[in-house]
């Protein structure tokens, strides 16, 4: 029955991609691999053409057609675009969850059901659950790669088209298959950074297009006690990419807990910032996929890997605004990042930090 039904998959050169698309063509469906092309800034060196000729290979080795499809300035407008005006107004951006919503689940998912796909596929680590007729986005088996916290703005009617096949399974169980099946992609590594374009130096890719100065690094009582690159490009609660002027080699970490854009400041702590129980948090551009208890706790993430902590809705009668209640003493978490809530391993929904 699956060879009626078609999948486009994503193939981004790595290997959680191209298992996707092992698993999916031994399971009988009609599979289509496709490339995702992105914007790349002139000055930054990309090697997209490298991952598209693996992509490529792998294809071929697999026997499945293959596409390119072009969401130049999708990514330039609504991701990267996103990123430079979020640091700009002191926000801290999280590009990833942009991508998915814009390019993968975007422009990708468009392009595939114009060309007759049933579904689209990704190598995300996370799982696709149908649960009592509704379609649940949940947590990946693999804990260490979960990445259900970068897809947290799928809607009930985008998850009925969305296959995650590697969601099942561990990383290491990934690249064993890969090896088994000769695919080139196997040992590769693990791509790292801002979604598409990799591990990149955010300062120096900022001051392309933000008037980054150096200033000055004050401690609580307003002495000065080192320098930093542009207050612009920090976030609250990080702790390297500034200077201090003391020699002491005893000296613990210092956090920024506070930063001056006019003043072009930061404020730095030996005492890392938290937000205590009791305190509220609050959201905006609130996207849910059911209705959140009235009572009761729920888990919240502010940031990839973090141990999610328990919350209380507090108020939910605006539907792009929500009001939670910490129950648990956490790190402070950062203005424009996601918060994704959790029942289990269910992702509920979830909003930007405001």
């Amino acid at each position: 029955m699956n060879k009626q039904i078609t999948v486009f998959v994503g193939l981004s050169g790595g290997v959680d991609s191209s298992v996707a698309a092992l698993r999916l063509l031994k399971q009988g469906y009609k599979v289509v691999g496709v490339f995702i092309k992105v914007w790349h800034p002139d000055f930054l060196v990309c090697n997209w053409e490298a991952e598209r000729l693996d992509a490529m290979r792998v294809a071929a080795k697999l026997g499945i057609p293959f596409l390119t499809c072009d969401a130049i300035n999708t990514y330039r407008d609504a991701v990267a675009k996103y990123f430079i005006e979020s640091y700009q107004a002191g926000r801290t951006p999280n590009p990833d969850v942009m991508c998915n919503k814009e390019v993968k689940f975007g422009v990708f998912m468009d392009f595939a059901k114009k060309r007759g796909a049933d579904f689209v596929a990704t190598g995300h680590y996370a799982q696709n659950k149908f649960i009592n007729g509704k379609h649940w986005l949940a947590r990946g088996v693999d804990t260490n790669k979960d990445q259900s916290y970068f897809l947290w703005t799928l809607t009930q009617s985008q998850l009925k088209h969305i296959l995650f096949p590697v969601g099942n399974s561990s990383k290491d169980v990934i690249r064993k298959e890969a090896t088994k099946a000769g695919l080139i992609t196997a040992q590769k590594k693990d791509s790292q950074g801002v979604c598409f374009l990799g591990h990149i130096d955010i300062p120096d890719f900022l001051s392309h297009y933000i008037d980054l100065k150096p200033g000055h690094v004050l401690d609580e009582v307003g002495n000065v006690v080192g320098e930093h690159q542009g207050a612009f490009v920090y976030t609250i609660g990080q702790r390297h990419g500034f200077t201090l002027n003391s020699p002491d080699s005893n000296r613990g970490p210092h956090y920024v807990v506070e930063k001056d854009l006019s003043k072009n400041h930061l404020v730095v702590s030996a005492i890392k910032p938290i937000i205590n129980t009791k305190e509220n948090l609050t959201l905006s551009e609130v996207q849910l996929n059911n209705s959140l208890p009235k009572q009761g706790e729920i888990l919240a993430q502010t940031r990839y890997r973090q141990n999610p902590f328990s919350v209380t809705v507090a108020i939910n009668n605006d539907k792009d605004k929500l009001l939670l209640t910490i129950n648990e003493t956490t790190e402070v978490p950062a203005i424009g990042q996601s918060c994704v809530l959790y029942q289990g391993e269910i992702v509920l929904g979830g909003g930007i930090i405001s």
